[in-house]
């Protein structure tokens, strides 16, 4: 008798056993499979289909027969999953691991009901917390990348105090830039002028240098520095003491312009780009993640990146000029860029399109088309010119020609202020805050096409590829991997590094240089 009630008492138990765990993990071979899971599982929480029970969708499931559509369709709307709305603690604490969904079934009690519609909503929320875990993994990527090209690396900090203690101490770093014989020079039409804004110094002496390196009459370049004034004196000290002979060049910071008498334009630019910095934040128009990482950026804010828009007054007796950001290297000879024709138009720019039989011109890279740098589903930018152009490719930033005297002809500027004011009232919902959206929309039926050979840009968001780094044009390390920093890809910290001298003693006690 003892032994019957054993048998019958482990009969029970492996009855018990079978419904509480055979039962769960037979449902789950038949529906998770991988072919299975991603067939309909998968979709149905993305496309809007569901999980199947009727015997055609479940045989298209399997071996991907038949139409699916109704089938799967009716599925979806029997379980109802469409009206549920999962709140936030259910998917926070759903397994994130197939093996976690199969040990989460194991633990439901026999007496539970697992129905299809509970089975779905589980799938659901351990799909949308996978999702998450996704999405929060590469925001913090991204952040930490965003953090690690916006902070200053201790040694250029250092070279900054140093020289401006440099500039306060020697009489040579506060010499005349240029030299009393050649500031004739600085407005000279016959020389090539190149402007540049920046408040980096090394960044600044590289560009310098590699321009003078590569031009085949270095003596007929002139290049127009302009800082900030907390790094003035240190960028005039550098200049000052490590001159670029035979080419010519100035320094001068934005105090020294005078701007509340002079230039209220200038002021009036710049108190539009401090009143969109303090809002920024607060509006809901471009996604938090976006506005957090975009504000980490340098050039989000950095005031010099939107006073590009006023070379005509900086430069008021200058007919043109080059304008180089502070993250190129110049492997190539500009005097042939600086003759372009831009037959009436203000701004020469690098733009990497193709022609088509038909004579269409179509954008190589998707990512530099306009409608990744405006929001063409708004109704302001639809109203543009340009807004049936949102597959046209855009120009950028790096290397650009720019003709002064039609310029001043012009509304640009005013246009540019403009659309910097309308996308602050918009609260930001015409592009996320920058210089080079408003840009393209003010400098729009004004723009002259260059040859895309001159210029090689990208190098700061993807690793170069084999040759570009050779490549006879201006190098743009555009992104947050510049050349200077610990994160900038392999190679670029060498090819930047050859145009600085090894053995000065500023960048060696700085540790710029091991």
């Amino acid at each position: 008798m003892k032994g019957q009630i054993s048998s019958e008492a482990l009969a029970k138990s492996n009855r018990r056993y079978f419904s509480r765990a055979v039962v769960p993990t037979a449902l789950l071979a038949g529906i998770l499979l991988p072919l299975l899971f991603v067939r309909t599982a998968f979709l149905a929480l993305e496309a809007g289909a569901s999980i199947c029970s009727s015997i055609s969708c479940l045989s298209w499931s399997l071996i991907g027969e038949g139409d699916p559509s109704v089938e799967l369709g009716a599925e979806w709307r029997r379980t109802g999953v469409d009206d549920i709305e999962l709140n936030r603690a259910t998917v926070e604490s759903a397994p994130d691991s197939l093996e976690g969904l199969v040990a989460e079934l194991h633990s439901i009690s026999a007496d539970d009901k697992l129905d299809m519609t509970t089975f779905v909503l589980k799938i659901k929320a351990m799909i949308l917390h996978m999702e998450n875990k996704a999405r929060s993994s590469r925001l913090r990527s991204s952040f930490y990348r965003q953090l690690a090209s916006s902070s200053i690396p201790k040694s250029l900090h250092c070279l900054t105090l140093l020289l401006a203690e440099e500039y306060s101490i020697n009489s040579l770093a506060r010499s005349s830039l240029p030299e009393s014989h050649q500031v004739s020079r600085l407005t000279n039409t016959s020389y090539i002028h190149i402007a540049l804004l920046t408040d980096n110094i090394l960044a600044a002496s590289v560009v310098v240098s590699s321009t003078i390196k590569h031009s085949k009459c270095p003596q007929n370049l002139v290049f127009h520095i302009i800082t900030d004034k907390k790094t003035y004196f240190a960028m005039h000290a550098w200049f000052a003491l490590h001159q670029v002979y035979p080419a010519v060049v100035e320094v001068k910071g934005l105090h020294q312009f005078d701007l509340s008498t002079r230039f209220p334009s200038v002021v009036e630019t710049i108190k539009e780009v401090r009143l969109s910095k303090s809002v920024y934040g607060r509006y809901g128009g471009v996604e938090r993640e976006v506005k957090w990482l975009e504000s980490l950026k340098p050039s989000t804010y950095s005031l010099l990146n939107y006073l590009k828009m006023h070379l005509p007054e900086f430069f008021p007796k200058l007919r043109k000029v080059i304008l180089l950001e502070d993250d190129v290297v110049v492997q190539c000879d500009l005097a042939e860029l600086y003759k372009l024709d831009l037959r009436d138009n203000v701004i020469g720019s690098a733009v990497n399109v193709s022609q088509t039989e038909d004579d269409t011109t179509l954008c190589i890279d998707p990512d530099k088309r306009l409608d990744n740098y405006l929001n063409f589903s708004n109704p302001i930018i639809l109203n543009t010119p340009l807004g049936s152009e949102k597959d046209k490719c855009a120009w950028s930033w790096g290397v650009n020609i720019f003709d002064l005297q039609a310029w001043r002809q012009s509304n640009i500027t005013e246009s540019y202020q403009l659309w910097l004011k309308k996308n602050r009232e918009s609260e930001f919902m015409l592009w996320p805050m920058g210089s080079l959206p408003p840009a393209l929309l003010a400098f729009d039926g004004f723009t002259q096409a260059v040859d895309s050979s001159w210029l090689v840009s990208d190098l700061g968001w993807n690793k170069p590829a084999p040759g570009q780094l050779i490549s006879n044009a201006v190098l743009h390390f555009n992104g947050p991997a510049k050349p200077w920093l610990e994160i900038g890809y392999p190679g670029t910290h060498e090819l930047w590094r050859a145009h600085l001298n090894s053995t000065n003693e500023f960048l060696r006690s700085c540790a710029v240089i091991g």
